[in-house]
Formats: C-alpha cells, sequence, structure tokens
C-alpha cells in the first residue's frame, strides 16, 4: 500500500512540474515574441503539421502538432519557429503496447522560388531521410564536410550550388546544424526542444543560411 501511495505522488508530483514547466515556457516565449516583433501562439496547431508535412521530419508518427509557435517577419525574412510533436508506438515484452512522445524545436524560413529537396543532416537525425529521397550521398572535395554532413538530393548540381566553399565553411562551425529544403521552404530542425534563451541566435542561423545562398539560384 505504502508502494502505491509513493508512486502516485510521484505521477501527481511530475504532472504538475510539467504544467508549470510549461507555462514557463509559454511566459518566456511570450516575451521573446514581444521583444522580436513576432506573433505567438501557445496552443496546438495540428494544421501547421499537415500543411508542412512535405519536409520529412515533419512526417513522422502520429498525432503531429506544433505549439509555442513564432511567426511572422525577422531580419527581413519571414519564419516561422515551434516546438513540435508526434508519437511512436511500441510493444514490450509482455504484449503492452507503449507510447513514446517525441518533442523538439523546428524553424522554417520561406523562400522566394521552389527548389528540389536537398538535406544535409547528421547520421540518424531524420529517420526518413533515406527511404523518403531513396539515392546516396553527395561526395564534396572537402573530406571534413564529408564527414560531418550527410548531403541528399536528386539535383546535385543544386546540391553543389547550396553547399559553396562559404556555405560549408559556416555549416562546418555549426556542426549541429540540420537542414531540409523542399518546395520553398528553408528549415532547420533539432533532437530537442531548444531554451528559451537559445531560439534567437537559431533563428539567426536560419536568416544567415538563406544569406550564404547563391544570389543566382533566385534569378529565373
Amino acid at each position: 500500500m505504502g508502494g502505491v501511495i509513493v508512486v502516485f505522488i510521484c505521477v501527481i508530483g511530475a504532472i504538475v512540474w510539467g504544467v508549470l514547466a510549461g507555462k514557463k515556457r509559454r511566459d518566456e516565449m511570450t516575451l521573446l515574441a514581444e521583444k522580436l516583433g513576432l506573433s505567438f501562439h501557445h496552443e496546438r496547431d495540428y494544421n501547421l503539421a499537415g500543411r508542412y508535412s512535405f519536409l520529412d521530419k515533419l512526417d513522422q508518427g502520429s498525432n503531429r502538432y506544433a505549439y509555442n509557435i513564432l511567426g511572422g517577419e525577422y531580419r527581413g525574412r519571414s519564419i516561422a519557429a515551434f516546438d513540435y510533436h508526434y508519437e511512436t508506438h511500441s510493444t514490450d515484452s509482455k504484449g503492452r503496447r507503449q507510447t513514446h512522445h517525441h518533442h523538439f524545436s523546428f524553424f522554417i524560413l520561406t523562400l522566394e522560388k521552389c527548389f528540389p529537396e536537398l538535406t544535409i543532416t547528421k547520421e540518424g537525425f531524420f529517420s526518413k531521410i533515406a527511404q523518403a529521397v531513396g539515392y546516396d550521398d553527395i561526395d564534396f572535395e572537402s573530406h571534413e564536410f564529408s564527414k560531418k554532413f550527410v548531403v541528399r538530393s536528386k539535383d546535385k548540381k543544386f546540391a553543389y550550388d547550396f553547399c559553396n566553399a562559404r556555405m560549408i565553411e559556416y555549416l562546418l562551425g555549426h556542426p549541429n546544424i540540420n537542414i531540409e529544403i523542399d518546395q520553398n521552404q528553408l528549415a532547420v530542425g533539432y533532437d530537442r526542444c531548444l531554451k528559451v534563451d537559445e531560439v534567437e541566435s537559431h533563428l539567426d542561423r536560419l536568416v544567415d543560411l538563406r544569406a550564404l545562398m547563391p544570389n543566382y539560384l533566385f534569378e529565373d
């Protein structure tokens, strides 16, 4: 009986802690949005998840939704940044179904034109990349870059244009960046929910990536 009570207290404590931590994050995100001149919505948004489902990182599992959503214009670029959730399921040795919740931060910048799909990732980050893309890694003259990043695209010329010398130098200095371009979206994803005080610097990185794309890519 005593063990049951202890478990019950722990469960209640975890729920209360989760509620308080969620409120603290929302409050901090609200202040950040005001500072950056962006809109902020903390409610779960299932439509946003569907709208960007062509991005591999957002096309996993079930019960997908975005929340704590920042949106608007940042440094002259149209952006969205949000926390994201999806579920996967497994069965334990006793045949019991278990639900696993995945949460991470995601950043999207709208480009001026559409491009073929391109992914630049660390091994194992986008679990569906190999299946979705279905073609080999692209090698570059920089062995260091090829060793640290997996680059895939059906359009190798676009991959080489995007991964120009300045871009390679920038990415080598930011090895935790994982990039996907598809249609007119440039996306950067992470494997966890970033701290609120990290969000602004990662928005800067997103805009920096766009600035490193050659101008001729946007010419008709």
